[in-house]
C-alpha cells in the first residue's frame, strides 16, 4: 500500500506543473524509496526464515532428527529451558496452551488443527494424529515448543501413508 501512496503522490506533483528534471527527480527518488522498502522486507524475510531453521537445528528438529526418532521408538519428545519469568507446572493454563497451539495449526497452510490432537498438562504437550512428512512433525512441535508455558513435547504424530502408497 505505501508504494502505491507513494507512486500516486509522485504522478499527482508530476501532473501539478513541474518541470521534466523536477519530474525526473521525483521518480528517482520514489523507485529508490520503492526499492529501499523492497530490500528492507526481503532483509526481513531472510532474518525469519533463518531464525526458524536455527531453532529447528537447536531443538533438533530437522526431516534427519525426526525421521530417526520415529524410527527408534515411534515418537518425538523434545524440552524447553523455560524462559526467566515463564511459569511452568500446574500454574499454567492447559486449555489456553491447547487453544493457542491449535491456532498456530490453523494458521499453518501445511499443518491441519483438524488431524493434529493436542493435549496439555503443567506444561507437557502431547501431540496425536497425523501429518504428510516427516518435516511436518519438526513444525508442529517447534510451535507447540514456541508457546508459553510449554516445557515439553511429547510427539506420537505418525507420517501419513498416501492412497496407492
Amino acid at each position: 500500500m505505501k508504494k502505491i501512496a507513494i507512486i500516486a503522490t509522485a504522478l499527482g506533483l508530476m501532473g501539478a506543473g513541474c518541470s521534466k528534471q523536477q519530474d525526473d527527480t521525483l521518480v528517482q527518488k520514489t523507485e529508490n524509496a520503492v526499492s529501499t522498502a523492497a530490500d528492507k522486507t526481503k532483509a526481513a524475510a531472510v532474518d525469519v526464515k533463518n531464525a526458524v531453521a536455527e531453532k529447528l537445528t537447536d531443538w533438533k528438529l530437522t526431516p534427519a532428527d525426526i525421521k530417526a526418532d520415529l524410527e527408534k521408538s515411534g515418537r518425538v519428545v523434545r524440552d524447553k529451558t523455560l524462559a526467566a519469568g515463564e511459569m511452568a507446572g500446574a500454574a499454567v493454563d492447559n486449555a489456553r496452551t491447547v487453544t493457542v497451539i491449535k491456532a498456530k495449526y490453523a494458521e499453518d497452510s501445511d499443518l491441519s488443527a483438524w488431524k493434529i490432537g493436542i493435549a496439555a498438562d503443567s506444561g507437557v504437550v502431547t501431540l496425536n494424529g497425523s501429518v504428510k512428512s516427516p518435516d511436518l512433525i519438526g513444525r508442529a512441535i517447534e510451535l507447540a515448543l514456541d508457546t508459553k508455558g510449554v516445557r515439553q513435547v511429547v510427539s506420537l504424530l505418525k507420517v501419513e501413508i498416501p492412497p496407492g502408497g
